[in-house]
């Protein structure tokens, strides 16, 4: 991760937004690497979402495990700026479903 994207996330200046889509991109890929599957959809609009986590594989309509950030939240939780529990508390982060939380194992992608 860069250190233009370090100092967004400790709220700096924001990135044009070719870094900003790639750094979630990258950051998303990582993570369905790291937790494959398809019973979590993380979205971070509108740069991209994934399927995660091994489990019940969502097909059709609205999945039923969903996280949604917007792309400052999402890549300070991949390089561990900011914790899941704290970006649930800040309301920074969306978690419907009984699985969505399941992706905080995961995370930071990145040691910060």
């Amino acid at each position: 991760m860069s250190d233009v994207l370090l100092d967004w996330v400790d709220d700096g200046v924001e990135p044009d937004r070719a870094t900003r889509k790639s750094a979630v991109k990258a950051s998303l890929d990582e993570l369905a690497r790291r937790a494959p599957g398809r019973s979590v959809e993380v979205r971070v609009p509108p740069f991209g979402a994934v399927q995660c986590v091994e489990g019940p594989r969502h097909t059709r309509g609205t999945p039923p495990n969903v996280v949604e950030a917007d792309p400052r939240t999402w890549i300070a939780l991949a390089v561990g700026r900011l914790s899941w529990d704290d970006a649930l508390a800040a309301g920074r982060v969306s978690a419907s479903g009984s699985r969505a939380g399941e992706i905080a194992a995961f995370l930071p992608l990145r040691t910060p």
